[in-house]
């Protein structure tokens, strides 16, 4: 299996050296060459397996021979044995033919568990059997950061250092960043919002003689190993609806377009997906791209779902790279064109993503009345990224084939939100209880190239 970049210039690599690169050096994202596929009977087989049984199954051919099948095996086993569900990805009925994905029961409550903690296991494995170290420098909006560090805290083969936008996340998200005690982590609360976290680690991956210096890798979304382990929880859900039997439909709150992202390479893949909705809050960028109105930046205005206030989505551009039948000249005229503010999709790359998504938007209001009416008709308590999700779900959904909402993190994480909206605080697993008694270790950094790159150099053990 070979790996290609969405700009065309960057070498050709295997799973193993796309994987630890993360970004490629031509400011691309790696996408694999081909697809592979399953066949209906294939996927009918999935019935009835185990959740590490399937991501085995679906992950497999896009890793080549970069591990052997007990290794991968075991990579996967130790992945997912601290969730807190036996499911892992349990489905939850909210009314009749919509169903909730909970993908919430991982150690920090949030999808990115599901991507971080395989990769996590991945990258220690393959840089042990090498005796090699690397700088992982990850950018995160509230969720990945602190997957990130849950997934490689102690680990002896890495750096981690995180950025997340001060003053701009939940204090639950921040926490989860600031209080593990191992020394190979670090949390750096950064001037500016999301899109500055990302574009100073884009800026750090460009920077080869840093990137080189440090082994610079990455983890964010950006990472094809992140977007091949949650395609595995759409086929572990549709499955369970009856795929490949009968078609389903999946909705997703997305900021970054990694989550939705997966889900299109799962119906790529053969998964029989109808609808694949994008759900945004008032961040909207994705819904008026998809509606046919260019994909312009604006003000990221903070929100009640802040792990979705975004205005560069890096993922969409794998999604271009398809659209625009995979021609890199043409994705660096856009990209080129999005540090000017922003682009216009062509006729034809616009019929091709309006053939796999449709998109849709909450508002503040809309999030919070969701929240409180999704109690009251199923006993269901929402996040407020989820409470986006549902919102558009029901809005969309057609009648007869089975809706799938991702349910992208626990209530707990955002309990302000959640409070207001319901009435009730949703209370931490008796695992994290202590959070909030727990020392924090954090620093504060400016938004600033030269700065950033002294303070990490700084914190690396020579």
């Amino acid at each position: 299996m070979r790996y290609i970049s969405t700009r065309g210039t960057a070498p050709v690599l295997n799973f193993e050296e796309a994987m630890l690169s993360g970004l490629a050096r031509d400011g691309g994202l790696y996408v694999p060459e081909t697809i592979p596929q399953m066949s209906l009977t294939e996927i009918a087989a999935l019935e009835g397996l185990s959740y590490e049984a399937i991501a085995y199954r679906v992950m497999r051919p896009f890793v080549g021979d970069v591990f052997t099948d007990a290794e991968f095996e075991g990579i996967i086993e130790r992945a997912y044995a601290g969730f807190g569900h036996a499911a892992r990805a349990p489905l939850k009925q909210l009314d009749q033919g919509h169903f909730l994905l909970e993908l919430f029961h991982g150690p920090t409550l949030a999808f990115k568990d599901f991507a971080m903690q395989l990769i996590g296991q991945m990258f220690q494995t393959a840089l042990g059997r090498k005796g090699e170290r690397v700088t992982i420098v990850g950018a995160t909006s509230g969720d990945t950061g602190s997957a990130a560090i849950e997934a490689f805290r102690g680990l002896d083969n890495v750096d981690v250092f995180i950025l997340y936008p001060h003053g701009r996340i939940s204090e639950v998200q921040r926490r989860q960043m600031t209080t593990p005690t191992e020394s190979n982590v670090h949390a750096l609360a950064m001037d500016g919002d999301f899109d500055d976290c990302q574009a100073r680690l884009k800026d750090m991956f460009n920077d080869f003689e840093f990137r080189d210096g440090v082994r610079l890798a990455g983890v964010n979304s950006i990472n094809w190993g992140r977007v091949l382990a949650q395609v595995v929880y759409y086929f572990s859900a549709a499955v369970a609806l009856g795929a490949p039997h009968r078609p389903v439909s999946f909705t997703v709150p997305t900021g970054n377009f990694g989550d939705i992202f997966a889900g299109y390479i799962a119906k790529r893949m053969g998964l029989p997906i109808d609808q694949l909705v994008v759900a945004t809050n008032q961040n909207d960028i994705l819904h008026r791209c998809l509606s046919g109105r260019g994909y312009h930046k604006g003000d990221t205005v903070p929100s009640i779902s802040p792990s979705m206030d975004i205005q560069v989505s890096s993922n969409f551009e794998r999604a271009l790279f398809d659209a625009y039948d995979r021609e890199a000249p043409a994705i660096v005229q856009l990209m080129d064109e999005l540090k000017a503010g922003g682009f216009e999709v062509s006729q034809g790359a616009m019929q091709v993503l309006q053939q796999h998504y449709l998109s849709g938007r909450a508002s503040e209001a809309e999030t919070m009345a969701t929240i409180t009416e999704t109690l009251a008709r199923s006993g269901e308590l929402l996040c407020p990224h989820s409470a986006v999700g549902v919102k558009v779900a029901e809005e969309l959904r057609v009648t007869g084939t089975p809706m799938i909402t991702l349910a992208t993190a626990h209530p707990a994480k955002f309990p302000d939100a959640v409070e207001k909206a319901s009435g009730q605080h949703p209370p931490l697993p008796a695992r994290m209880g202590d959070l909030y008694e727990r020392s924090e270790r954090v620093s504060r950094v400016p938004n600033d190239l030269a700065a950033l790159i002294a303070h990490i150099k700084g914190q690396i053990p020579a």
